[in-house]
């Protein structure tokens, strides 16, 4: 299901992304749940939330990375 605003995402995200990211993430997962309405738009027998989210993660992953030292999300140079 789509989300309506930052404060419906997971914890996860929520706890491990600062506010611009959680809002990348987001409009991500909000606009591939639309386009990945139907199944045989979909691989591997994926369902329509777990293709969603891996599409919000690369869109995340885009402009910020996993400080691994820290464990921060940091945005890209």
């Amino acid at each position: 299901m789509p989300y309506r605003k930052t404060q419906d995402l997971p914890e996860a995200v929520q706890d491990h992304l600062p506010k611009h990211a959680q809002e990348i993430y987001k409009e991500a997962y909000n606009s591939a749940f639309a386009e990945y309405k139907n199944a045989k738009d979909r691989r591997n027998d994926a369902s329509r939330e777990e293709v969603s989210h891996r599409v919000a993660w690369a869109a995340v992953k885009k402009q910020y990375h996993k400080n691994e030292s820290s464990g921060d999300w940091e945005e890209n140079d």
